[in-house]
């Protein structure tokens, strides 16, 4: 059965961001396929093949993910760094059809919500940005339908119709632990040596030259942890809560 890991991006700015997350996952797996969809022109060598994106347009993966040439895929965002070697998370295909973990801010309004269905607090949504999945007729029928049904609802965020139907879903899917999608990378701060082993960073930050005037160009984990840093702080200012105290704000126990 074939393994392979998928990249989607449309625009330079996007590609030049692919490229580097690929070059990471390359230096950590090297014998693992590489491809890519895109609608600009690519210089031979870091993919292994380059697929046109047929209907390009600010979620391309929904539809690009089912043209995967692979048994098992592995779907990337292009604002990753890859720091192991993931590919012990194909093994899950063995037994689940789809495997994605937790989104962060899961307290929040925007995380919590779905379209149609109202769900529990143990039920937020899923990030999107990385994606283990086996290619089966169901699972193809899902990616199709996801696609279409984005584009019906009007919603800028994919993940928003994905939590309806991972809600509905009789497919077998599985919740990733957040060491194959890091979003919040200062838990690293926090965890312990035998926490966890650390296979995908995940952040926004890489794209903040593109976002915000000015802003530096993030390429590693290290100078990703400054910012992270530094906007933490900065969250807990705004709320008041020195850091001896914040174990008791999530407990609701007075200060």
């Amino acid at each position: 059965m074939s393994n392979g890991v998928i990249y989607v991006a449309t625009g330079a700015d996007y590609l030049e961001l692919a490229e580097t997350s690929a070059a990471t996952l390359r230096a950590v797996a090297p014998e693992l396929a590489v491809d890519l969809f895109t609608d600009q022109p690519v210089a031979p060598g870091l993919f292994d093949r380059v697929h046109p994106v047929e209907r390009v347009h600010a979620r391309a993966k929904l539809e690009c993910m089912a043209r995967s040439r692979f048994e098992r895929t592995l779907y990337l965002d292009c604002d990753t760094l890859v720091v192991d070697d993931p590919s012990d998370g194909f093994a899950l295909l063995e037994r689940f059809d789809m495997a994605m973990a937790h989104d962060v801010r899961r307290a929040s309004a925007l995380i919590r919500q779905g379209l149609q269905e109202d769900t529990p607090y143990p039920f937020p949504q899923m990030n999107a940005g990385v994606v283990f999945y086996r290619m089966t007729d169901a699972v193809r029928a899902f990616l199709g339908d996801w696609a279409a049904r984005f584009h019906a609802s009007g919603q800028p965020r994919d993940q928003v119709v994905l939590k309806d139907m991972l809600w509905r879903t009789d497919l077998r899917w599985y919740v990733l632990p957040p060491e194959y999608n890091l979003r919040r990378v200062t838990v690293l701060d926090a965890w312990e040596p035998l926490d966890a082993q650390v296979k995908i960073v995940h952040s926004h930050r890489l794209q903040d030259h593109l976002r915000v005037p000015g802003a530096a160009r993030v390429r590693t984990l290290k100078e990703l942890l400054v910012l992270e840093r530094a906007a933490l702080e900065a969250e807990w200012d705004g709320e008041g809560v020195p850091p001896g105290e914040r174990a008791a704000w999530f407990a609701g126990e007075p200060g």
